[in-house]
């Protein structure tokens, strides 16, 4: 007999039948799932169900009617989920090995969505054991018949009812409950149709409504206790379980969410807290992650989960046994020896097995002497132009086609001037003057008739990373500056550097030291112009991950997920629409929050502000980010990059007319528009649907006030009143989760692989900050040495490159933005023509970024050595590709 307790599940996208998740699981804390509808579709389908702990397909085949009834079949197949309680037996096991699992104990069982007609009060069950019929590709099928009375539904024979999955397992009773809406056509082939409807909340079939209520309620929780990894609950805490005090004070880090320290909200896991730091939460071996975030697909786990997983757990301790910490490269053939020779890889030959298999790209066998070798891939950049990155124009058209085309903005005052105290950091005026720009400029112009003509750019982190040099300093092994880089904007389209500062403010006694390099024709000027070009490129490099990447996508998006499964029934339409957006987020940032961003991780120890790393990612956040900035229209008018012009194409006109990332993200995000809009316009009709829907009034009051709780009052947040403020949301949140995640991510190899190009740390200092005699005598007699100790340690560089490669790998089952329909969305006639259209709208896109590409004129994506900008392109093959942009934020 079942008892009521947790409810808990997982739901894939990929459902063709009117769905609501519903299971029990014996016990005493509340957990929940959500709700889920969709479209018309035949029941003769397969349908793609995955529940937490039972992932299936179930179809349903009408058999045989009465006057009274008639018999429904409904096969379900079941494969193990990653993470779920299959997979505590072994992700190498077969299903053969848990069939005594599943055999007897799987139950279905058909609820009614329209209550008694006599009583008002909901209609009894159906049920039916499952046998297991056979094995498929897919998994073991299970099959049962319903005899469903013809009263059951309506008159006209409609059957509005659910399917419920029971089974038992070590943890409990879990009782998995999948609603779905059935019509029965008694045609001649005695066929029956399944109808998949979504519903705002005011339109939900009597019958259903407390159902969908009710599992909202329980997917929120309590807000208390510690969160068990098969439960399925969905909360907000702060960012306290970066640090490690209980194994070090050296990990202790600051609460990250709070009035110092601004910051997203992430899952609450309800850990306990640590000894050595009441704030902290403590580590686990496991991260909690509600059941439908989990990878679900055995191949995502033997692929991009497991990858990334193996390279922070066991690829990047096994370098810290072969490589000295701290040894830079001796030559710059040591660094091409990565590529050619690779890295001899020490630990056990178990582990080296494993790392070959699931790594096949890097890790490589030694034939004569057995054990296994990193071997890093060429990168394409590298490929095409092996001295790309010590090119000057490389550096500046990097800035509009490269990893990080997110920083680089118009100067529009002049001189340059820093806001920041000067009673703590000194002078605030630069020390890049008029007279400095105009030589360099060659008399072209001056530098107020270069402003007027938009011509003057900046990547400006000055201010910013100023205010943690006295702190970064104090780290053995690297060094930090305030940092600004001025370029010109070409006749041509491109752009040319002109200066660099770099600031350091008084500190240790020293009052501010600042110094302006610029491209020279003297050896001295050319070394230290290339160091001073290695520091802007490691505050670039740090930005990037930090701010660009981390913070705008991942961060901020999963406040976006929590709010969504706590306030939008999977009924929701704007659920079903927002769903493959959020796909394996909160996993990947969970994966992050234990092995790249946490104290002593990935981040802290290959990049420049070490330890400091999430403090600087705060500090973004506060000083920079704004949610009504994040579409890609206003982040270019933000920056000054484009003006609002209804004459031009997109509505905007760029300062850089050959701007790549601009120019094709444009086209994306007006696909991206219109496919929202037609969705929107669809489901709300009459505008005042907008205002009066509680569940979508709920969900946005949440994100604001609870997701992105430090900024809670900023007056800025937009309001959500009609179809077009839904619009402009709803897009937003996809441009994030995939054009603006796609353009920063998926190149990280292909820039960052050889990492001169890109270092993500510059461990000295300027060799003219107050240099000793023998200093600067050691700089002009080997200046190549100089650049060669200012780059990453070889642990460091190999570290990041293994990262990088499995950051940049698209896998076998990516899920590009509109390359195949949902299928909640396929059998309603009008989402379908919307989708056909946008679509092709996507494969238009591929089409011109060919064009683009192909076409001299324009001169930062095309040209002898240049990679084609192709970060945008919609669609990839599996692997690092540099292209395809997916649904959402997956790795």
């Amino acid at each position: 007999m079942l008892k009521p307790g947790i409810q808990q599940s997982q739901y894939s996208s990929k459902t063709c039948l009117f769905l609501l998740h519903k299971s029990f699981i014996h016990g005493n804390n509340g957990s929940a799932s959500l709700p889920i509808w969709s479209k018309p579709s035949f029941i003769k389908k397969h349908i793609n169900i995955h529940t937490g702990f039972i992932p299936c397909n179930i179809k349903a085949v009408a058999s045989t009617a009465t006057e009274k009834s008639i018999k429904v079949k409904a096969v379900v197949t079941v494969k193990p989920t990653v993470g779920g309680f299959l997979s505590n037996l072994g992700i190498q096991r077969g299903l053969d090995d848990i069939k005594d699992l599943l055999g007897k104990t799987l139950m279905l069982e058909l609820v009614s969505a329209e209550l008694d007609p006599e009583t008002g009060l909901e209609k009894d069950t159906i049920e039916g054991y499952a046998h297991k019929v056979g094995r498929g590709d897919n998994g073991v099928k299970y099959e049962t018949i319903f005899e469903v009375p013809i009263d059951f539904g309506e008159c006209d024979m409609s059957l509005l009812g659910s399917l419920k999955v029971r089974q038992s397992s070590e943890e409990g009773i879990f009782h998995q409950q999948v609603y779905i809406s059935w019509v029965s056509l008694l045609d001649c082939d005695n066929s029956l149709v399944c109808v998949e409807q979504p519903y705002l909340p005011s339109e939900t079939p009597s019958a259903l409504r407390r159902l969908r209520e009710e599992e909202l309620r329980n997917l929120r929780g309590n807000g208390e206790g510690e969160r068990k990894h098969f439960e399925r609950i969905y909360d907000y805490d702060v960012y306290n379980d970066i640090g490690d005090p209980d194994k070090s004070l050296e990990l202790q880090r600051p609460v990250f969410g709070d009035e110092e320290y601004p910051y997203p909200r992430r899952c609450r896991t309800g850990r306990p807290r640590c000894e050595a730091d009441e704030l902290s939460e403590k580590k686990s071996s496991r991260f909690y992650v509600p059941r439908d975030e989990c990878f679900s697909e055995i191949k995502q786990l033997t692929f991009s989960a497991k990858t990334l997983y193996s390279v922070l757990k066991v690829l990047v301790p096994s370098l810290g046994k072969t490589i000295d910490e701290g040894v830079g490269f001796p030559y710059f053939t040591a660094i091409d020896s990565l590529f050619t020779q690779g890295v001899d890889l020490v630990s056990e030959e178990n582990q080296q097995g494993f790392l070959k298999a699931i790594m096949p790209r890097l890790v490589k066998s030694i034939a004569d002497k057995g054990g296994a070798v990193l071997h890093f891939e060429i990168p394409d950049t590298m490929s095409r132009d092996k001295f790309f990155w010590f090119r000057d124009e490389e550096f500046a058209r990097q800035t509009l086609a490269g990893l990080n085309p997110y920083s680089i903005r118009l100067v529009t005052e002049w001189p340059l001037k820093s806001e920041l105290d000067p009673e703590i950091y000194g002078p605030p005026e630069s020390a890049i003057t008029t007279e400095m720009i105009e030589e360099e400029i060659g008399g072209i112009m001056s530098v107020d008739q270069a402003i007027k003509q938009k011509k003057l750019f900046i990547l400006d982190y000055h201010d910013l990373l100023l205010q943690f040099v006295s702190k970064v300093r104090r780290i053995e092994g690297t060094t930090l500056y305030g940092s600004r880089a001025l370029f010109f904007l070409n006749k041509d389209g491109t752009l040319r550097p002109l200066a660099i500062e770099l600031t350091r403010p008084p500190m240790d006694g020293k009052p501010q030291w600042k110094q302006v390099f610029r491209p020279s024709w003297n050896s001295t000027d050319v070394w230290l112009w290339r160091i001073a070009k290695a520091h802007v490129l490691a505050h670039d490099s740090g930005y990037h991950q930090l701010v660009s990447h981390w913070l705008r996508t991942h961060c901020v998006t999963e406040p976006y997920v929590i709010a969504t499964n706590r306030q939008l029934s999977v009924m929701h339409p704007i659920y079903a629409l927002l769903h493959p957006h959020f796909r394996y987020t909160i996993e990947i940032n969970t994966l992050a929050r234990e092995a790249l961003i946490n104290a002593g991780g990935i981040i802290e120890s290959a990049f420049t502000p070490g330890k400091y790393s999430m403090e600087i990612c705060s500090a973004a956040y506060a000083l920079q980010w704004r949610f009504d900035q994040q579409s890609l229209p206003a982040d270019l008018i933000t920056r000054g990059m484009a003006v609002e012009d209804p004459t031009a194409p997109h509505g905007l006109k760029l300062a850089i007319e050959d701007y790549p990332f601009a120019n094709d993200g444009l086209i994306l995000w007006d696909a991206i528009k219109t496919w929202v809009t037609d969705y929107v316009n669809h489901y709300y009709p009459d505008p005042s649907l907008v205002e009066s829907d509680q569940e979508l009034q709920a969900w946005w009051t949440e994100i604001r006030t609870l997701g992105h709780a430090d900024k809670k009052d900023e007056p800025w947040w937009p309001v959500l009143k009609t179809p077009k403020d839904l619009i402009n949301i709803l897009t937003t949140m996809v441009w994030v989760t995939s054009g603006h995640h796609a353009a920063v991510n998926f190149g990280q190899y292909a820039y960052g692989g050889y990492f001169p190009n890109r270092p993500t740390i510059a461990r000295t200092n300027m060799p003219t900050e107050d240099p000793s005699d023998k200093e600067w005598e050691a700089f002009l007699k080997k200046p190549e040495r100089a650049l060669l100790q200012c780059f990453p340690s070889q642990l460091q560089a190999t570290r990041i490159m293994a990262v990088l490669d499995i950051l940049s790998n698209h896998s076998p089952d990516e899920e590009y933005l509109g390359e195949k329909i949902e299928p909640s969305w396929a059998e309603d006639s009008v989402i379908k023509a919307a989708f056909e259209k946008f679509h092709e709208s996507l494969k238009e896109l591929e089409r011109i970024i060919d064009e683009r590409n192909s076409n001299s004129r324009f001169k930062n994506r095309n040209g002898a050595g240049i990679v084609p900008y192709e970060l945008l392109k919609p669609f990839s093959q599996p692997g690092v590709t540099g292209k395809g942009v997916p649904y959402s934020i997956s790795i």
